[in-house]
């Protein structure tokens, strides 16, 4: 512990330099389990700020004392957000610098947030980000997903019923890398979902990332439940999953009957069911023709 005042002495050399203006809201990435990933910058904006926003007050307080530091500290959870924005709001207006953390990860992303956020800049008052640690990037980086043409965040889906199926039924025919995030007493339920809508899509399954028992494998959906039965501790922690896109990459170019066929499906049929039947009567990838369709729309 003594060398931890160190830290934030080395933390303010290393980010002090930058402005940090008065009467703003720091929204600080803290580590979603390796406490060596919280950078310099966030240190120095904790040791900075005049109290500290957090969804759990026992874990935050726990945070501060790893880095020696003791600061006021005011929940923000997904049930009070509303209440305590006003709060918030009222300190900010009179020139106090406040963080805002999470248990783990970004705040106002799957967590409290993005509401205080919207309502302080609504109000006209700054919001500053603080970047770190992020199981989206970290499982992106390791998926290998070469033919996405990019990644779509959708977090946790609905827990159950027809909202939830809704939701899972928006991941197909997909160009990205989808991103989805579920908890231990759900992830075999949504492996038996994923293996049973697309089977040979592959998937990259990261448990407890950057933890001392992180795991990471990539794999058929269809192979995914009988990797989480194969031992007892595979589904526990927590999950972060990389669908990946599905089908060939995108083209530069369509055959010209292809794309006959897609304007003239295009001017009779909505976007996707002419992408559909495009892509049975032409056999060209209906990624490509879903790119192509798009820029089609966008030049109407």
């Amino acid at each position: 512990m003594s060398a931890l005042p160190d830290l934030v002495a080395v933390a303010a050399q290393a980010a002090g330099a930058q402005q940090y203006p008065t009467g703003a809201l720091y929204v600080v990435a803290t580590p979603i389990g390796n406490l060596a990933d919280l950078s310099l910058r966030a240190i120095h904006v904790l040791a900075l700020v005049d109290a500290v926003a957090c969804e759990d007050t026992r874990v935050s307080a726990q945070l501060l004392r790893h880095l020696g530091l003791h600061k006021p500290l005011l929940a923000l959870h997904q049930h009070n957000e509303r209440e305590a924005a006003q709060g918030l709001m009222e300190r900010l207006q009179r020139g106090e610098r406040i963080a805002l953390i999470s248990d783990a990860g970004t705040p106002a992303v799957s967590d409290p947030g993005a509401r205080l956020v919207a309502e302080l800049q609504t109000a006209g008052l700054r919001c500053v980000p603080i970047p770190g640690a992020s199981s989206t990037l970290a499982l992106l980086s390791v998926a290998g997903d070469a033919q996405a043409q990019g990644f779509r965040f959708a977090g946790f889906l609905p827990p159950k019923g027809e909202a939830r199926a809704q939701a899972l039924a928006g991941l197909a025919d997909a160009r990205d890398t989808v991103v989805l995030f579920e908890a231990p007493h759900r992830i075999a339920d949504l492996a038996a979902e994923l293996a049973q809508r697309w089977p040979q899509r592959r998937v990259t399954l990261g448990r407890e990332l950057t933890k001392q028992f992180e795991t990471l494998r990539t794999l058929n959906c269809a192979e995914l439940p009988a990797y989480l039965d194969s031992d007892a501790h595979a589904q526990r922690g927590e999950f972060a999953l990389a669908l990946h896109a599905e089908g060939e990459p995108v083209s530069e170019g369509l055959p010209a009957a292809a794309e006959q066929t897609l304007v003239l499906l295009l001017e009779e049929l909505p976007l996707k069911q002419a992408v559909a039947l495009a892509a049975r009567l032409s056999g060209v990838a209906r990624n490509s023709l879903y790119a192509r369709a798009l820029e089609l729309k966008q030049a109407q």
